[in-house]
């Protein structure tokens, strides 16, 4: 989410709240991709860097006048 923040120019504005005990185990507060099975099966090409392809979103499509073209 700072990608996005930092990519558009604006200022932060996020505040943490805690997710309640009740459905804390019901949603997912990290993601990691593990790429072994895929380099495995020959891909060895790069990846973009989260922060990248943040920037690349922003400015090619939400930085416009019109959004939707």
């Amino acid at each position: 989410m700072l990608a996005a923040y930092t990519r558009a120019r604006r200022q932060t504005n996020i505040q943490y709240i805690d997710m309640p005990e009740q459905i804390r185990g019901s949603y997912q507060y990290f993601t990691q991709s593990e790429v072994d099975r895929l380099r495995h099966a020959g891909y060895n090409g790069g990846f973009t860097a989260l922060e990248d392809a943040v920037g690349a979103y922003v400015k090619g499509f939400l930085d416009r006048t019109d959004r939707f073209r």
